[in-house]
Order: structure tokens, then C-alpha cells, then sequence
């Protein structure tokens, strides 16, 4: 791998499918992984195999139809989980185990009522299980986000020792600064024995909403893997949302960090996804939410018809979107009313337009938004008393 590609490792169909009520059935999770291989994605977290039947025959379906992607089933450092994952995955082209446990101190105390020294010894058991399945081991280390760096260091080394060729380091809790966050990652790279054999991964929620920030700052001190999921779906407040993590790193070259995904498929599989599961995306979602591109401001609307980069950071055709939207509402100009009337088939002059303009505003202060039935309504009242030319 070129040292400036940053893997997009997906996990919708795990940890996006533990939000509540967005439970997906195989042939549907059949259809999104299919998408996740086709926009590029590195690696598919196909699901929990231990978890139930109908798990196992998700991932072990995805696992025959995936053809470009790495298929990855998770278990917990648990050798019956190991077993059932590494049959689900056995029909995969490049099958990858993800095994791991807590390290924190409160998940050592209070969840495994264990120590420091026998998590990690299960940790390493774990992994040299896992590796006699299939070469490709991400180990992850829950709760990293509030574990000692030292004593994460210690079970990195472990791990990469017995045979781990990822290490996934999640703030499970979404409490890490961006700053504190990096700086974890860079200790790690700085720390730990071997870790340039091995690929550094961040896995960040979004309690705080920081989860994007977080990954960024992760891949800035050397992480080369990025675990979100698409619109940004996920246990509590989610996890990093991969469609504004991607866009960030094309939108800043100058990190000189890459991704395999077309980006032009973004949107359609925001829809896929906000369809299939039932999940409502907010309007004011970055990259794909509706208002995305989407101006009603007059001086915006100027602003963006003049020149679209006056407003906007990204064309919308990168993600998918067809065009920005100039919407009219009570506080748009003289420029947008022009330029939709113009979309629909009328071409005004200036006394024209200040005739309509009136009449315009007249309309938006009762409702909250102009639409081009009452455009054409706005028009006939003014051809009333002046001559209107259809383009």
C-alpha cells in the first residue's frame, strides 16, 4: 500500500445496523455490499457471525458475491467466535478477522473483572487463533480512547508480535479531542515495536461529534485506515460518516492522503442506504444532506450565480448531486428570482423583474418557500400589466 492511501474500511452493515430499528434482511444487505464494492470501499465489515444465524448467512452470502473488496466478519477475542467467523468468511476472495477486547482500565475492572497482564495474554490468544484461519488479522482495542497510552503501546506490540496485520485503535465513546486523538496515534507510531508492519486504524463515534475530526487528526499522524460507515449511522450518535471523511481528504491535496472511493457515487448510496434501513439523513447533513447545496440567502444566491465557488467548496457533481439549488424564500434576491424564472422559460427585463419582484415577495411572506407553480402563478399577474418573453 502507497503510504499516502488511506483504506476506507465500511462498516454500515455491523456497527450502522446496531442502530435500533434499522435491522436489514440478507437480500438487502446483499444489494448495499454489492454498492460498497462498486464505490470503492477497501474492506466490508460484513457483520457479527456469532451473533445469530441470520448473520452468519449474511456474511457468508457477502462473502461469495464481494469481488474487490476485503469481507470482514468481527468476533470477540473468544475462540468459538474466532471458529464461526472463519467459516462464514471461507468463501471470500480476501477474507480478514476482527477480533479484539477492552483495554481500558474501566472495561479490565468492571467488564472483565480481570487484569492488565491477563487481557493481555487473551488478546494475543486471540489473535494467533484467528491467524490460523486466514493471514489477514485486524485486532481492536476497545475503549483505546480512554486507555493508558503506555499500556496500549504494550498490547499493540503483543498483538503485532502474534501475528495482527491491522490494529484498529476506536475512542469507542466519542470522548477524545481531535488533538488528544492524534497525539494517541502518533504515540503509538513513535512506541511501539514493529508497527511498520502494520496498518494503524481509527475508529471513531461521534458522541461529541467529533468522530470525523477525530479520524482525520488519527490519519494526519500516520493511521492508514479509516472504519465509518455511510451516513454516518451507528451505535448512540453514530460512527464517522464516510462520505465527509472522503470528501475532506479530496478537498484538502495538500495532506497528500488518498482514497480509492469514486465519490460520484456518494449521494446515490446515501439513498440506498437511508432507504434500505429506514434512517432519515438531516437536511443540513454535510456532503448529503439535502440542504448541502442548497442557498436561499440572497447574497448567496448572488454570490453562487456569479460564481459557484463564491459559496461553495465542492462542485456537487463530484458527490453525485446533479446542481446547487437556489431556493426561493422571503429572503432571496432580485438575482435568484431571475435565474429560477429563467430556468422555467421566462427571460425578464429589469422593469419586468422589479414588477415581479413585488409580487414575489408578496407570495414568500406567506409561505415558506417559492415554487415554480407559484413562479408561473407570480408571472401571469405581471404579463397582466407588461409583456413577458418566453426563452
Amino acid at each position: 500500500m502507497q503510504n499516502n492511501q488511506v483504506q476506507i474500511f465500511d462498516t454500515t452493515l455491523r456497527d450502522g445496523e446496531q442502530v435500533p430499528g434499522c435491522k436489514l434482511d440478507t437480500k438487502q444487505k446483499l444489494v448495499i455490499a454489492e454498492r460498497l464494492d462498486l464505490l470503492g470501499v477497501n474492506v466490508i465489515e460484513a457483520g457479527f457471525p456469532v451473533s445469530s444465524p441470520g448473520d452468519f448467512n449474511s456474511v457468508s452470502e457477502i462473502a461469495k458475491i464481494v469481488k474487490n473488496a476485503s469481507v470482514c466478519g468481527l468476533t470477540r477475542a473468544v475462540e468459538n467466535d474466532i471458529k464461526v467467523a472463519a467459516e462464514a468468511l471461507k468463501f471470500a476472495k480476501h477474507p480478514r478477522i476482527h477480533t479484539g477486547i477492552g483495554t481500558s482500565d474501566s472495561h479490565i475492572k468492571y467488564k472483565f473483572k480481570s487484569s492488565r497482564d491477563a487481557v493481555i495474554e487473551r488478546a494475543v490468544k486471540a489473535v494467533s487463533y484467528a491467524k490460523s484461519f486466514v493471514e489477514d488479522i485486524e485486532f481492536y482495542a476497545e475503549d483505546a480512547g480512554r486507555t493508558d497510552n503506555a499500556y496500549l503501546a504494550k498490547v499493540c506490540e503483543a498483538v503485532i508480535k502474534a501475528g495482527a496485520t491491522v490494529l484498529n485503535i476506536p475512542d469507542t465513546t466519542g470522548y477524545c479531542l481531535p488533538e488528544e486523538y492524534g497525539a494517541k496515534i502518533k504515540y503509538l507510531r513513535e512506541n511501539v515495536k514493529g508497527i511498520d508492519n502494520v496498518i494503524l486504524s481509527c475508529h471513531c463515534h461521534n458522541d461529541l461529534g467529533m468522530a470525523t475530526a477525530n479520524s482525520i487528526s488519527g490519519v494526519i499522524n500516520g493511521a492508514r485506515q479509516i472504519e465509518c460507515t455511510i451516513n454516518g449511522i451507528g451505535e448512540r450518535a453514530g460512527n464517522t460518516a464516510l462520505e465527509e471523511v472522503v470528501m475532506v481528504l479530496k478537498q484538502h491535496p495538500y495532506l497528500n492522503l488518498e482514497t480509492s472511493i469514486n465519490t460520484k457515487l456518494l449521494y446515490d448510496t446515501s439513498i440506498m442506504v437511508r432507504e434500505s434501513m429506514g434512517m432519515p439523513v438531516q437536511p443540513n447533513k454535510a456532503i448529503v444532506g439535502a440542504n448541502a447545496f442548497a442557498h436561499s440567502s440572497g447574497i448567496h444566491q448572488d454570490g453562487v450565480i456569479k460564481n459557484r465557488e463564491t459559496y461553495e467548496i465542492m462542485d456537487p457533481e463530484d458527490v453525485g448531486v446533479t446542481e446547487s439549488a437556489i431556493v426561493l424564500t422571503a429572503r432571496s434576491g432580485r438575482a435568484a428570482l431571475a435565474y429560477r424564472a429563467k430556468k422555467i422559460g421566462y427571460e425578464l427585463t429589469k422593469v419586468q423583474l422589479d414588477s415581479a419582484y413585488k409580487t414575489f415577495l408578496e407570495t414568500a411572506d406567506k409561505q415558506k418557500e417559492v415554487k415554480d407553480d407559484d413562479i408561473h402563478q407570480i408571472m401571469k399577474k405581471v404579463s397582466e400589466s407588461s409583456k413577458i418573453t418566453m426563452i
